[in-house]
């Protein structure tokens, strides 16, 4: 009898083991939005663009993360919600760490990840995930993907700072409050970004030369490594550049001939990844002559399937739209997904649903 009872108790306390489960981070059941670098010696994932987003779906009352970091990056998380404006919390990564993403009432589960830091605060390797009950299937893909090429402005720079005199610190950067998050959860679409802050289309901000900028970045699995070059894993709907302020910043813009044949060398990198989808050119929130120079770049191209809008300066309150060094907080770009939503309906046929932008 005693035997039995000790046979029992060994069955139960190795059925209690068995539920456990670790999978690393390249398993089928953890999706990824965003240009990744999977190595499968490893089975780690590695990524440094903003937005980046993974999606983990687990029966179970825990789940953990091992990962690392170059520097010093934040997520922002999501737990048995779909993404929006409001995340439930902000995570740190700062080297190799294992961080405690939910702990709780036993159950199915989902947990969305962002990276809401770009690339020059870190970049991020995901090593495995591991809970005490076990993964289910990865969530599906929405119906929808928009590609967004872009600046501070797409990175979310200061979105969540008070004011437009505020400075910038890394903990204020949020993309999920920028006008491409809000565009994308307005369509029910995948947002993937490939910005960077300062960046222009043939020179950066204050600077006479032309080097790194978007051009050279677009084509790069990593925003702060060249040596990767980037190999299309993904085939978004539609593409939105928007670019241009940096170009015209401090007195120091390029001629137009220079501009157009730049913004035709990225036009034409996105054909090279992604073949004839649509791609909407917005004119960075500036002054008339941006706008023109964009539809002249559009036009001066050849390429079909190509549309050209403008950004009003007068889009946003100076008082009540801006967060850190006058950069558009959550508020201003709300109004800016406003402006634009109407054009991507029609470019691309998608109705326009009685919802609020958010």
């Amino acid at each position: 009898m005693k035997k039995t009872l000790l046979l029992a108790a060994i069955a139960l306390f190795s059925c209690a083991i068995s539920s456990a489960e670790t999978i690393k981070a390249t398993d089928a059941k953890v999706s990824y939005i965003g240009r990744t670098e999977i190595d499968m010696n490893t089975g780690s994932v590695k990524f440094d663009w903003s937005a980046t987003t993974i999606r983990v779906k687990f029966k179970g009352s825990t789940l953990k993360l091992k990962c690392s970091d170059t520097h010093k990056d934040y997520l922002n998380i999501w737990i048995d919600k779909a993404q929006s404006a409001h995340k439930d919390a902000v995570l740190c990564i700062e080297s190799d760490t294992t961080l405690t993403l939910f702990k709780g009432k036993k159950g199915v589960h989902e947990v969305i990840l962002q990276k809401r830091t770009e690339a020059e605060q870190g970049c991020i390797t995901i090593n495995e995930f591991s809970t005490d009950g076990v993964f289910l299937e990865a969530p599906s893909m929405k119906p929808h993907m928009i590609e967004f090429i872009g600046d501070s402005y797409t990175c979310g720079y200061g979105t969540e700072a008070p004011s437009a005199t505020s400075p910038f610190i890394p903990e204020e950067e949020n993309p999920s409050l920028t006008y491409a998050d809000i565009l994308a959860r307005y369509f029910d679409a995948e947002a993937i970004h490939i910005s960077h802050s300062g960046r222009g289309v043939v020179r950066n901000y204050g600077d006479f030369n032309q080097h790194e900028n978007m051009v050279k970045l677009y084509g790069q699995t990593f925003d702060q490594y060249a040596e990767t070059a980037w190999t299309p894993t993904y085939k978004p709907d539609l593409v939105v550049i928007y670019l241009g302020a940096n170009d015209f910043s401090t007195g120091k813009q390029p001629t137009l001939t220079q501009w157009c044949e730049s913004y035709k060398a990225l036009l034409t990198k996105v054909r090279e990844f992604h073949g004839e989808v649509p791609v909407l050119c917005v004119a960075a929130k500036s002054d008339e002559t941006l706008g023109l120079w964009v539809k002249a770049a559009v036009e001066r191209s050849g390429l079909k399937n190509v549309f050209a809008i403008a950004i009003n300066p007068q889009v946003h309150n100076n008082d009540s739209d801006l967060g850190a060094s006058y950069h558009p907080n959550y508020s201003g770009h709300r109004k800016m997904a406003s402006v634009i939503a109407p054009y991507i309906a029609t470019i691309m046929n998608w109705s326009m649903p009685f919802e609020p932008y958010e």
